[in-house]
Protein backbone atom coordinates (compact mmCIF):
# COMPACT_ATOMS: atom_id res chain seq x y z
CA UNK A 1 0.00 0.00 0.00
CA UNK A 2 1.05 3.49 -0.37
CA UNK A 3 0.87 6.15 2.38
CA UNK A 4 1.25 9.85 2.22
CA UNK A 5 2.98 11.54 5.68
CA UNK A 6 1.10 14.06 7.19
CA UNK A 7 1.81 17.72 7.92
CA UNK A 8 0.23 17.49 11.69
CA UNK A 9 -0.52 14.00 13.13
CA UNK A 10 -2.37 15.99 16.06
CA UNK A 11 -4.63 18.18 14.34
CA UNK A 12 -7.81 16.73 14.95
CA UNK A 13 -6.83 16.33 18.92
CA UNK A 14 -6.52 19.91 19.09
CA UNK A 15 -9.75 20.90 19.13
CA UNK A 16 -11.44 20.41 22.73
CA UNK A 17 -14.78 19.13 21.93
CA UNK A 18 -13.47 16.54 19.27
CA UNK A 19 -11.52 15.64 22.40
CA UNK A 20 -14.71 14.91 24.49
CA UNK A 21 -16.13 13.53 21.50
CA UNK A 22 -14.08 10.81 21.51
CA UNK A 23 -13.10 10.23 24.91
CA UNK A 24 -17.11 9.72 25.54
CA UNK A 25 -17.11 7.31 22.05
CA UNK A 26 -13.97 5.14 23.85
CA UNK A 27 -15.88 4.76 27.28
CA UNK A 28 -19.02 4.14 25.15
CA UNK A 29 -17.61 1.34 23.03
CA UNK A 30 -15.64 -0.18 26.03
CA UNK A 31 -19.14 -0.45 28.16
CA UNK A 32 -21.29 -1.88 25.24
CA UNK A 33 -18.61 -4.78 24.62
CA UNK A 34 -17.82 -5.26 28.16
CA UNK A 35 -21.57 -5.60 27.95
CA UNK A 36 -21.71 -8.17 24.71
CA UNK A 37 -19.06 -10.20 25.49
CA UNK A 38 -20.25 -11.08 29.21
CA UNK A 39 -24.02 -11.44 27.85
CA UNK A 40 -23.07 -13.72 24.98
CA UNK A 41 -20.93 -15.69 27.28
CA UNK A 42 -23.37 -16.10 30.14
CA UNK A 43 -25.48 -17.18 27.00
CA UNK A 44 -23.85 -19.45 25.67
CA UNK A 45 -23.08 -20.92 29.57
CA UNK A 46 -26.71 -21.34 29.66
CA UNK A 47 -27.74 -23.05 26.43
CA UNK A 48 -24.44 -24.08 24.52
CA UNK A 49 -26.28 -23.60 21.67
CA UNK A 50 -24.72 -21.73 18.56
CA UNK A 51 -27.85 -20.64 17.24
CA UNK A 52 -28.31 -18.92 20.71
CA UNK A 53 -25.54 -16.64 20.15
CA UNK A 54 -26.38 -15.63 16.48
CA UNK A 55 -29.69 -14.58 17.90
CA UNK A 56 -28.18 -12.02 20.02
CA UNK A 57 -27.38 -10.45 16.84
CA UNK A 58 -30.24 -10.47 15.43
CA UNK A 59 -32.28 -9.13 18.53
CA UNK A 60 -29.93 -5.91 18.09
CA UNK A 61 -29.86 -5.85 14.39
CA UNK A 62 -33.71 -6.12 13.76
CA UNK A 63 -34.36 -2.62 15.74
CA UNK A 64 -31.64 -1.01 14.84
CA UNK A 65 -32.08 -1.46 11.07
CA UNK A 66 -35.74 -0.61 11.68
CA UNK A 67 -34.96 3.10 13.06
CA UNK A 68 -31.74 3.57 11.56
CA UNK A 69 -32.81 5.57 8.76
CA UNK A 70 -35.79 7.48 10.79
CA UNK A 71 -32.91 8.03 13.07
CA UNK A 72 -30.38 9.75 10.47
CA UNK A 73 -34.12 12.05 9.58
CA UNK A 74 -34.11 13.45 13.28
CA UNK A 75 -30.43 14.04 12.92
CA UNK A 76 -30.98 16.07 9.80
CA UNK A 77 -33.28 18.01 11.35
CA UNK A 78 -33.01 18.12 15.46
CA UNK A 79 -30.66 18.74 17.85
CA UNK A 80 -27.91 15.77 17.65
CA UNK A 81 -26.65 16.62 21.28
CA UNK A 82 -30.18 16.06 22.91
CA UNK A 83 -30.98 12.98 20.38
CA UNK A 84 -27.96 11.62 22.04
CA UNK A 85 -28.20 12.38 25.70
CA UNK A 86 -31.85 10.43 25.24
CA UNK A 87 -30.33 7.69 23.59
CA UNK A 88 -27.75 7.41 25.94
CA UNK A 89 -30.22 7.32 28.76
CA UNK A 90 -32.51 4.22 27.41
CA UNK A 91 -29.34 2.12 27.35
CA UNK A 92 -28.46 3.05 30.80
CA UNK A 93 -31.90 2.02 31.51
CA UNK A 94 -31.37 -1.64 30.03
CA UNK A 95 -28.22 -1.94 31.63
CA UNK A 96 -30.08 -0.94 35.54
CA UNK A 97 -32.80 -3.80 34.06
CA UNK A 98 -29.56 -6.39 33.89
CA UNK A 99 -28.38 -5.62 36.90
CA UNK A 100 -31.45 -5.82 38.47
CA UNK A 101 -32.04 -9.50 36.85
CA UNK A 102 -28.55 -10.42 37.64
CA UNK A 103 -28.76 -10.11 41.79
CA UNK A 104 -31.99 -10.52 42.43
CA UNK A 105 -33.23 -13.68 39.82
CA UNK A 106 -32.55 -17.05 41.60
CA UNK A 107 -31.28 -20.05 39.12
CA UNK A 108 -34.73 -21.30 38.88
CA UNK A 109 -35.77 -18.29 36.38
CA UNK A 110 -32.73 -18.52 34.08
CA UNK A 111 -35.29 -18.78 31.01
CA UNK A 112 -36.75 -15.55 31.94
CA UNK A 113 -33.17 -14.13 32.97
CA UNK A 114 -32.14 -15.50 29.42
CA UNK A 115 -35.13 -13.65 27.75
CA UNK A 116 -34.44 -10.46 29.56
CA UNK A 117 -31.36 -10.07 28.19
CA UNK A 118 -32.53 -10.34 24.79
CA UNK A 119 -34.78 -7.88 25.54
CA UNK A 120 -32.41 -5.45 26.82
CA UNK A 121 -30.45 -5.86 23.69
CA UNK A 122 -33.52 -5.39 21.51
CA UNK A 123 -34.07 -1.89 23.25
CA UNK A 124 -30.28 -1.19 22.73
CA UNK A 125 -31.23 -1.33 19.15
CA UNK A 126 -33.98 0.66 19.36
CA UNK A 127 -31.75 3.67 21.07
CA UNK A 128 -28.94 3.27 18.78
CA UNK A 129 -31.11 3.77 15.97
CA UNK A 130 -31.44 7.18 17.41
CA UNK A 131 -27.92 7.72 18.70
CA UNK A 132 -25.74 6.38 15.84
CA UNK A 133 -26.53 8.67 13.27
CA UNK A 134 -26.85 11.61 15.41
CA UNK A 135 -23.39 11.00 17.12
CA UNK A 136 -21.53 10.45 13.41
CA UNK A 137 -23.75 13.34 11.85
CA UNK A 138 -22.17 15.76 14.80
CA UNK A 139 -18.43 14.32 14.36
CA UNK A 140 -17.73 17.03 11.55
CA UNK A 141 -19.15 19.45 12.73
CA UNK A 142 -16.75 19.53 15.74
CA UNK A 143 -13.74 20.24 13.49
CA UNK A 144 -12.94 22.08 10.11
CA UNK A 145 -13.04 20.05 6.47
CA UNK A 146 -9.12 19.81 5.97
CA UNK A 147 -9.08 18.28 9.65
CA UNK A 148 -11.76 15.41 8.53
CA UNK A 149 -9.21 12.70 7.04
CA UNK A 150 -6.70 12.92 10.80
CA UNK A 151 -10.05 13.14 12.39
CA UNK A 152 -11.29 9.70 11.16
CA UNK A 153 -8.13 7.98 11.82
CA UNK A 154 -8.30 9.54 15.55
CA UNK A 155 -11.58 8.55 16.13
CA UNK A 156 -11.22 5.14 14.92
CA UNK A 157 -8.10 4.89 16.92
CA UNK A 158 -9.86 5.70 20.10
CA UNK A 159 -12.47 3.80 19.00
CA UNK A 160 -10.42 0.69 18.56
CA UNK A 161 -8.65 1.47 21.91
CA UNK A 162 -12.18 0.87 23.31
CA UNK A 163 -12.61 -2.23 21.58
CA UNK A 164 -9.33 -3.36 23.31
CA UNK A 165 -9.91 -2.53 26.44
CA UNK A 166 -13.70 -3.76 26.49
CA UNK A 167 -13.37 -7.26 25.75
CA UNK A 168 -10.06 -7.32 27.20
CA UNK A 169 -11.31 -6.63 30.15
CA UNK A 170 -14.63 -8.37 30.11
CA UNK A 171 -13.43 -12.25 30.10
CA UNK A 172 -11.50 -11.56 33.43
CA UNK A 173 -14.45 -9.23 34.76
CA UNK A 174 -16.74 -12.20 34.56
CA UNK A 175 -14.61 -15.08 35.74
CA UNK A 176 -13.63 -12.90 38.96
CA UNK A 177 -16.34 -9.91 39.42
CA UNK A 178 -19.31 -12.04 38.03
CA UNK A 179 -22.46 -10.76 35.95
CA UNK A 180 -23.83 -8.11 38.49
CA UNK A 181 -20.28 -6.65 39.28
CA UNK A 182 -19.60 -6.56 35.07
CA UNK A 183 -22.98 -4.79 34.90
CA UNK A 184 -22.23 -2.72 37.76
CA UNK A 185 -18.77 -1.27 35.57
CA UNK A 186 -20.83 -1.06 32.54
CA UNK A 187 -23.38 1.39 34.21
CA UNK A 188 -20.12 3.85 35.22
CA UNK A 189 -18.75 4.21 32.11
CA UNK A 190 -22.05 5.08 30.44
CA UNK A 191 -22.29 7.54 33.03
CA UNK A 192 -18.90 8.37 32.37
CA UNK A 193 -20.23 8.74 28.61
CA UNK A 194 -23.29 11.04 29.78
CA UNK A 195 -20.69 13.49 31.45
CA UNK A 196 -18.40 13.88 28.01
CA UNK A 197 -21.50 15.52 25.87
CA UNK A 198 -21.71 18.52 28.59
CA UNK A 199 -18.65 19.42 26.93
CA UNK A 200 -19.86 19.34 23.27
CA UNK A 201 -22.01 22.14 22.31
CA UNK A 202 -25.03 22.01 20.85
CA UNK A 203 -25.27 22.61 17.03
CA UNK A 204 -27.99 24.80 15.02
CA UNK A 205 -29.52 22.53 12.15
CA UNK A 206 -27.90 23.73 8.80
CA UNK A 207 -30.81 25.29 6.72
CA UNK A 208 -32.68 23.06 4.32
CA UNK A 209 -33.07 23.44 0.51
CA UNK A 210 -36.80 22.41 0.98
CA UNK A 211 -39.15 23.77 3.87
CA UNK A 212 -42.10 21.46 3.55
CA UNK A 213 -40.11 17.91 3.35
CA UNK A 214 -42.18 15.24 4.21
CA UNK A 215 -40.23 12.36 6.38
CA UNK A 216 -40.65 9.51 3.72
CA UNK A 217 -38.96 11.89 0.68
CA UNK A 218 -36.36 13.03 3.16
CA UNK A 219 -35.55 9.37 3.84
CA UNK A 220 -36.18 9.02 -0.03
CA UNK A 221 -33.06 11.65 -0.77
CA UNK A 222 -30.07 10.35 1.58
CA UNK A 223 -30.86 6.21 0.33
CA UNK A 224 -30.43 7.57 -3.29
CA UNK A 225 -27.67 9.94 -2.87
CA UNK A 226 -25.65 6.67 -1.43
CA UNK A 227 -26.84 5.11 -4.69
CA UNK A 228 -25.78 7.79 -6.79
CA UNK A 229 -22.46 8.07 -5.18
CA UNK A 230 -20.62 5.45 -6.18
CA UNK A 231 -17.17 5.32 -3.82
CA UNK A 232 -19.77 5.59 -0.77
CA UNK A 233 -22.13 3.20 -1.82
CA UNK A 234 -18.67 0.94 -3.24
CA UNK A 235 -16.86 1.40 0.01
CA UNK A 236 -19.49 1.02 2.89
CA UNK A 237 -21.06 -2.15 0.44
CA UNK A 238 -17.59 -3.84 0.54
CA UNK A 239 -17.43 -3.43 4.56
CA UNK A 240 -21.44 -5.50 4.66
CA UNK A 241 -19.99 -8.07 2.81
CA UNK A 242 -16.52 -9.13 4.06
CA UNK A 243 -17.96 -8.64 7.87
CA UNK A 244 -21.14 -10.28 7.12
CA UNK A 245 -19.77 -13.08 5.55
CA UNK A 246 -15.96 -13.18 6.94
CA UNK A 247 -16.72 -12.29 10.47
CA UNK A 248 -15.94 -14.57 13.39
CA UNK A 249 -16.34 -12.41 16.51
CA UNK A 250 -20.05 -13.45 17.06
CA UNK A 251 -18.48 -17.40 17.62
CA UNK A 252 -15.71 -16.80 19.45
CA UNK A 253 -16.97 -18.18 22.56
CA UNK A 254 -17.33 -21.47 21.08
CA UNK A 255 -13.76 -21.78 20.30
CA UNK A 256 -12.83 -20.17 23.85
CA UNK A 257 -15.16 -23.00 25.39
CA UNK A 258 -15.36 -26.02 23.08
CA UNK A 259 -12.08 -25.47 20.26
CA UNK A 260 -9.03 -23.82 21.72
CA UNK A 261 -10.56 -24.68 25.44
CA UNK A 262 -9.37 -21.76 27.21
CA UNK A 263 -12.46 -20.29 28.69
CA UNK A 264 -13.40 -16.94 29.83
CA UNK A 265 -9.76 -15.20 30.24
CA UNK A 266 -9.01 -16.52 26.89
CA UNK A 267 -12.14 -15.23 25.22
CA UNK A 268 -11.65 -11.83 26.52
CA UNK A 269 -8.23 -11.88 24.71
CA UNK A 270 -9.72 -13.70 21.49
CA UNK A 271 -12.12 -10.82 21.43
CA UNK A 272 -9.71 -7.80 22.05
CA UNK A 273 -6.63 -9.27 19.27
CA UNK A 274 -8.58 -7.82 16.13
CA UNK A 275 -8.82 -4.40 18.21
CA UNK A 276 -5.09 -4.57 19.20
CA UNK A 277 -4.20 -4.81 15.86
CA UNK A 278 -6.39 -2.55 14.52
CA UNK A 279 -4.89 -0.02 17.13
CA UNK A 280 -1.14 -0.50 16.17
CA UNK A 281 -2.74 -0.03 12.38
CA UNK A 282 -3.97 3.15 13.30
CA UNK A 283 -1.02 4.74 15.27
CA UNK A 284 1.03 4.16 11.99
CA UNK A 285 -2.07 5.64 9.69
CA UNK A 286 -2.14 9.00 11.87
CA UNK A 287 1.67 9.19 10.45
CA UNK A 288 0.68 7.80 6.82
CA UNK A 289 -2.85 7.78 5.87
CA UNK A 290 -3.74 5.63 3.24
CA UNK A 291 -5.82 8.44 1.17
CA UNK A 292 -3.34 8.19 -2.29
CA UNK A 293 -4.36 5.22 -4.42
CA UNK A 294 -7.03 4.68 -1.62
CA UNK A 295 -9.35 2.53 -3.64
CA UNK A 296 -6.99 -0.04 -4.65
CA UNK A 297 -5.75 0.51 -0.60
CA UNK A 298 -8.78 -0.98 0.31
CA UNK A 299 -9.22 -3.49 -1.95
CA UNK A 300 -5.86 -4.79 -0.39
CA UNK A 301 -7.11 -4.27 3.08
CA UNK A 302 -10.31 -6.53 2.72
CA UNK A 303 -8.59 -9.70 0.60
CA UNK A 304 -5.96 -9.35 3.73
CA UNK A 305 -8.88 -9.70 6.05
CA UNK A 306 -10.49 -12.72 4.32
CA UNK A 307 -6.65 -14.29 3.81
CA UNK A 308 -6.19 -13.83 8.27
CA UNK A 309 -9.97 -14.99 8.73
CA UNK A 310 -8.99 -18.12 6.41
CA UNK A 311 -5.98 -18.65 8.96
CA UNK A 312 -8.17 -18.09 11.73
CA UNK A 313 -10.48 -20.91 10.65
CA UNK A 314 -7.33 -23.43 10.30
CA UNK A 315 -5.58 -22.52 13.30
CA UNK A 316 -6.11 -24.68 16.22
CA UNK A 317 -3.34 -23.37 18.36
CA UNK A 318 -4.53 -20.50 20.69
CA UNK A 319 -2.06 -18.03 19.70
CA UNK A 320 -1.80 -18.38 16.05
CA UNK A 321 -5.61 -17.87 16.46
CA UNK A 322 -5.19 -14.75 18.69
CA UNK A 323 -2.14 -13.25 15.62
CA UNK A 324 -4.56 -14.20 12.88
CA UNK A 325 -7.51 -12.03 14.72
CA UNK A 326 -4.86 -9.31 15.01
CA UNK A 327 -4.50 -8.95 11.50
CA UNK A 328 -8.33 -8.88 10.57
CA UNK A 329 -8.23 -6.22 12.91
CA UNK A 330 -5.20 -4.38 11.04
CA UNK A 331 -6.51 -4.63 7.60
CA UNK A 332 -10.03 -4.03 8.75
CA UNK A 333 -8.77 -0.42 10.71
CA UNK A 334 -7.11 0.71 6.73
CA UNK A 335 -10.41 -0.11 5.76
CA UNK A 336 -12.06 2.07 7.90
CA UNK A 337 -9.61 4.99 7.59
CA UNK A 338 -10.70 5.23 4.09
CA UNK A 339 -14.32 4.86 4.74
CA UNK A 340 -14.70 7.37 6.88
CA UNK A 341 -12.90 9.74 5.20
CA UNK A 342 -14.91 8.99 2.10
CA UNK A 343 -17.81 9.57 3.75
CA UNK A 344 -16.81 13.01 5.65
CA UNK A 345 -15.42 14.42 2.20
CA UNK A 346 -18.43 13.41 -0.52
CA UNK A 347 -21.33 14.46 1.98
CA UNK A 348 -23.24 17.59 2.26
CA UNK A 349 -23.44 19.03 6.01
CA UNK A 350 -27.69 18.93 5.41
CA UNK A 351 -27.53 14.88 4.71
CA UNK A 352 -25.37 14.01 7.07
CA UNK A 353 -27.41 12.41 9.31
CA UNK A 354 -29.56 10.83 6.68
CA UNK A 355 -26.10 9.12 4.94
CA UNK A 356 -24.91 7.92 8.58
CA UNK A 357 -28.08 6.07 9.05
CA UNK A 358 -27.81 4.18 5.42
CA UNK A 359 -24.11 3.36 6.29
CA UNK A 360 -25.18 2.52 9.63
CA UNK A 361 -28.10 0.18 8.11
CA UNK A 362 -24.81 -1.16 6.32
CA UNK A 363 -22.64 -1.30 9.19
CA UNK A 364 -25.15 -2.86 11.53
CA UNK A 365 -26.35 -5.78 8.76
CA UNK A 366 -22.93 -6.78 8.63
CA UNK A 367 -22.02 -6.97 12.32
CA UNK A 368 -25.63 -7.92 14.03
CA UNK A 369 -26.34 -9.62 11.23
CA UNK A 370 -23.24 -10.86 10.40
CA UNK A 371 -23.15 -12.38 13.81
CA UNK A 372 -26.89 -13.93 13.63
CA UNK A 373 -25.60 -15.47 10.06
CA UNK A 374 -22.40 -16.82 11.69
CA UNK A 375 -24.32 -18.37 14.61
CA UNK A 376 -27.28 -20.12 11.68
CA UNK A 377 -23.43 -20.98 9.72
CA UNK A 378 -21.86 -22.96 12.89
CA UNK A 379 -24.95 -24.42 13.70
CA UNK A 380 -25.95 -26.45 10.49
CA UNK A 381 -22.33 -26.37 8.73
CA UNK A 382 -20.17 -26.71 12.05
CA UNK A 383 -18.14 -24.07 13.79
CA UNK A 384 -15.13 -24.43 11.54
CA UNK A 385 -16.37 -24.82 8.33
CA UNK A 386 -18.62 -22.02 8.65
CA UNK A 387 -15.67 -19.71 9.01
CA UNK A 388 -13.79 -21.90 6.23
CA UNK A 389 -16.52 -20.61 3.65
CA UNK A 390 -17.21 -17.27 4.73
CA UNK A 391 -13.39 -16.16 4.40
CA UNK A 392 -13.97 -17.75 0.57
CA UNK A 393 -16.90 -15.50 0.15
CA UNK A 394 -15.23 -12.37 0.85
CA UNK A 395 -12.12 -13.17 -1.28
CA UNK A 396 -14.51 -13.85 -3.72
CA UNK A 397 -16.73 -10.44 -4.05
CA UNK A 398 -13.39 -8.56 -3.12
CA UNK A 399 -12.43 -9.95 -6.82
CA UNK A 400 -16.13 -9.17 -8.31
CA UNK A 401 -15.31 -5.35 -6.69
CA UNK A 402 -12.18 -5.33 -8.06
CA UNK A 403 -13.24 -5.60 -11.55
CA UNK A 404 -16.08 -3.36 -11.33
CA UNK A 405 -15.00 -0.17 -9.82
CA UNK A 406 -11.25 -0.15 -11.35
CA UNK A 407 -12.07 4.09 -12.85
CA UNK A 408 -12.09 4.70 -8.79
CA UNK A 409 -8.08 3.42 -8.06
CA UNK A 410 -6.69 6.54 -9.67
CA UNK A 411 -9.02 8.48 -7.13
CA UNK A 412 -7.01 10.48 -4.56
CA UNK A 413 -9.15 10.69 -1.18
CA UNK A 414 -6.43 13.80 0.39
CA UNK A 415 -6.63 16.22 -2.78
CA UNK A 416 -10.48 15.73 -2.26
CA UNK A 417 -10.35 16.77 1.05
CA UNK A 418 -8.12 19.76 0.44
CA UNK A 419 -10.80 21.26 -1.99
Amino acid sequence: MQFIKTKDAYQALRYPEFRAYVTGNTLFTMALLIQEVILAYEIYHLTHNPLALGLIGLAEAVPYISLVLFGGHFADNRDKKKIMQGSLSVIILGSVLLLYAATQLKSEHADFHMYLIYFVIFLIGLAKGFFSPAASSLNPFLIPKEVFANAATWNSSFWQLGSILGPGMAGFLYAYAGLSGSLMIVIGLLLAVMSCMFFIKSRPVPPKKVVHESIWHSLREGIEYVFKTKIILYAISLDLFSVLFGGVIAILPIFAEDILKVGAEGLGILRAAPSVGAVVTMLSLIYFPPLKNAWRNLLLAIAGFGIATLVFGLSSNFWLSVTALFFTGAFDSVSVVIRQTVLRIFTPDEMRGRVSSVNGVFVSTSNEMGAFESGVAAKFFGTIPSVLIGAGVTLFLVTIVAFKSKDLLELDVEKASEA
